[in-house]
């Protein structure tokens, strides 16, 4: 389908020093990639493509109305996964344990702290889109929780960029650069364009996330945390349109599991390659929600299993432990006393006996904030990022 590629303008540069190589020095001049107004332009897909946006919608649909309500932890497990996993595009991953900590209130890296901040953005953007329209307010609310872990990052976080901005290359100017964004006095303006077009109602749902997704990485609104927010902004508009309620599409994995094909098909659409930025995204929405199913069968097994392992007796704190650790499989004392319903002494005592059977593992040992992880959640969420990678290396 045709679609207006991105126009090249020559701006002038002025850094705010001279550094870098000669030629960086004397920079005047920079390319930079004008993104097409997109809030009146309609796409519907064809032949392959409409195909794959077809497949996609039963997929997720299949996985919103088959595990979404009966096995409500499912939606919590999604989204961190799908943060986790977005993160990891940007080079951030603390591991699982750590992260886990983060969860859990105990002192964490760095990293895992990020992480922890990309699933409250991704929250916060998805729980707006279901009870209103996405707007500026609510990215540069969900952009502020995302940066707000990193001191020097979050000075510059809540508001749309006023520096030039651009993808690769070198540090001090855009040579050499992958893509450069526009100038930052078009941001509000493409911005507003772009959120224009995410409240439409008469465009095909995966499409419409698709073209949203790679427009909103196209504009860089923001100084960092373009990639996460943009991802983001994937789930937000399939709940604003009503095609998830509960659960979040673990996309990201595909993309994570070849990064070198998530990028190339961005640049194709800045030449105006729309059908294949819908169809990457279509077929990921396939891959990724079967692979989740499969997850979500295992998770529904747990509880048994937990129970055949730990043998515990009727109305016991070990017990109730089990009946939540599907819901809250990160537990610090005051979690578990929530649940158990006891005294500390009781909650400790069930606590270490799951720990001894291999159910729980201490991921913080610190005595002030004791953290404790259900393992076989947490490796499910190493096995769902490998099932959506394998079956997205066969299928895309």
């Amino acid at each position: 389908m045709n679609w207006p590629a991105h126009r090249i303008e020559e701006v002038d540069w002025a850094p705010h020093q001279r550094q870098g190589s000669r030629a960086e020095r004397t920079l005047d001049r920079i390319a930079v990639s004008i993104p097409p107004r997109i809030a009146d332009l309609d796409y519907d897909p064809t032949g392959p493509v409409a195909r794959a946006h077809e497949a996609a919608v039963i997929a997720v649909a299949r996985l919103e109305a088959g595990y979404g309500q009966y096995l409500a932890p499912l939606g919590d497990f999604l989204l961190r996964s799908e943060s986790v996993a977005s993160s990891k595009i940007e080079h951030i991953d603390a591991g699982w344990r750590a992260f886990g900590k983060a969860i859990g209130g105990a002192k964490a890296s760095d990293e895992a702290k990020s992480q922890l901040a990309a699933v409250q953005a991704l929250i916060a953007l998805v729980d707006a889109a279901g009870t209103g329209p996405i707007t500026v307010e609510g990215l540069l609310g969900a952009h502020r929780l995302l940066m707000a872990p990193d001191y020097y990052a979050a000075r510059d976080s809540g508001r749309f960029r006023d520096v030039q901005n651009w993808i690769g290359g070198s540090d001090y100017t855009p040579i050499d650069a992958l893509y450069v964004p526009p100038p930052p006095e078009l941001v509000p303006e493409l911005m507003d364009d772009l959120l224009t077009f995410a409240q439409r109602r008469d465009l095909p749902i995966l499409a419409q996330a698709a073209i949203a997704h790679a427009q909103f990485e196209s504009i860089h609104p923001f100084v960092d945390g373009n990639g996460r927010i943009g991802r983001a902004l994937i789930s937000a508009i399939l709940r604003r349109r009503g095609l998830t309620s509960r659960v979040t599409v673990p996309m990201a994995s595909v993309m994570l599991a070849d990064t070198a094909r998530y990028f190339a098909q961005l640049d194709g659409f800045r030449s105006g390659k729309v059908d294949e930025s819908v169809e990457y995204v279509a077929l990921a929405a396939v891959h990724s929600s079967e692979a989740a199913a499969d997850s979500a069968l295992t998770l529904a097994d747990l509880p048994q299993r937990w129970r055949d392992i730990a043998r515990p007796r009727a109305g016991s704190s070990d017990e109730r432990l089990l009946a939540n650790l599907l819901d809250q499989p990160i537990l610090n004392i005051d979690t578990a006393n929530r649940i158990t319903g006891t005294t500390d002494a009781n909650t400790y005592r069930a606590l270490d006996r799951l720990t001894e059977v291999g159910i729980l593992d201490l991921l913080s040992e610190s005595k002030r904030n004791r953290v404790w992880a259900a393992t076989d959640i947490l490796a499910e969420l190493d096995a769902l990022s490998a099932a959506i990678g394998r079956r997205s290396a066969e299928g895309i």
